[in-house]
């Protein structure tokens, strides 16, 4: 059994979920469904699909939202949502034309500023303020389930984390229902957040982020602008590897393995993978951790051959 795998009784009902972004040409589709089909084998409690800064992503959203539910066979596909760059009006619409659609799980988002992020966040002129608005305009739609984001490092615009958990509270008070975090690679990090957050009264799920790294250069970047921190000690197990693809992705394999078993020891159950639209990395974790493998969904082969 490899060190980094769990016994059967250490995973006891741990659950998985997935993150996917909407493809942007056809090509890009087919690798989305190709990647659902293969991890539905380890049968995700749910899985989310992102949203565009402005709405810049609306149309490709809703159709990958509504493949996943009708096609794909996850009828438990949550939808991002964000509130920059649209009136309240315009926001209202989307969330109805996603519930037509068959959504009944949202992950309700402020959004990075449209400047970018760094740029300073302006609310935008008659739109809702926050998160914590848009979720409370979501619940007032219905029983829906309503995720919400959770940084343990903090927001990089944040002036310290006690802000962070107030806006996380103000969200909870709002109607969310889980908190889905921000990647992180030190699991001190989390722990002390989520024993602060549940000081602050807060008794949602707090659900880790975890990012397995392919490409060291890249998360090295998206985690500077996020305001994540690589531990040095994780950097330097990949950092001499890029000459090496088959050493570096065993060995990335075994980074996130190690973080979602020792999250685990210390009694956490519920995990969101961010899979990049690629499954051979987030497999080999799933694998090397210990989650099993079910036969592929019938209705998810089918959506990946309609996609070819």
């Amino acid at each position: 059994m490899p060190i980094h795998t769990l016994y059967p009784a250490e995973r006891g009902n741990l659950r998985l979920s997935f993150e996917y972004f909407p493809p942007k040409n056809d090509e890009m589709e087919t690798q989305l469904f190709q990647t659902v089909e293969n991890l539905a084998a380890f049968k995700p409690a749910f899985v989310t699909m992102t949203y565009g800064a402005g709405g810049s992503t609306k149309a490709r959203s809703l159709t990958a939202v509504r493949r996943m539910i009708h096609e794909a066979g996850f009828p438990n596909t949550a939808a991002h949502l964000t509130c920059v760059g649209a009136a309240k009006g315009e926001v209202d619409a989307i969330v109805s034309e996603f519930i037509d659609g068959g959504v009944r799980h949202f992950v309700a988002l402020r959004g990075d500023p449209q400047g970018g992020i760094g740029a300073r966040y302006e609310p935008f002129p008659g739109g809702y303020e926050n998160a914590a608005a848009l979720v409370a305009a979501i619940r007032g739609r219905g029983d829906f389930e309503i995720s919400v984001s959770a940084y343990p490092e903090k927001h990089p615009e944040s002036p310290d984390v006690a802000t962070d958990i107030d806006m996380l509270k103000r969200k909870v008070d709002s109607g969310a229902t889980r908190a889905l975090t921000q990647f992180f690679f030190d699991n001190n990090d989390f722990e002390r957040y989520l024993e602060r957050v549940r000081r602050a009264g807060i008794t949602i799920p707090v659900v880790p982020g975890i990012l397995p790294i392919n490409n060291l250069a890249q998360v090295s970047k998206f985690a500077g602008l996020c305001g994540a921190r690589i531990p040095e000690v994780v950097v330097a197990r990949l950092a001499h590897l890029d000459e090496s693809p088959e050493e570096r992705f065993k060995e990335a394999t075994h980074i996130a393995a190690e973080q979602i078993v020792d999250l685990a020891r210390r009694g956490i159950r519920d995990f969101h993978v961010y899979t990049m639209n690629r499954s051979p990395l987030v497999a080999a974790v799933c694998d090397l951790v210990g989650f099993e493998r079910a036969a592929p969904a019938g209705a998810a082969a089918r959506a990946a051959g309609a996609a070819a």
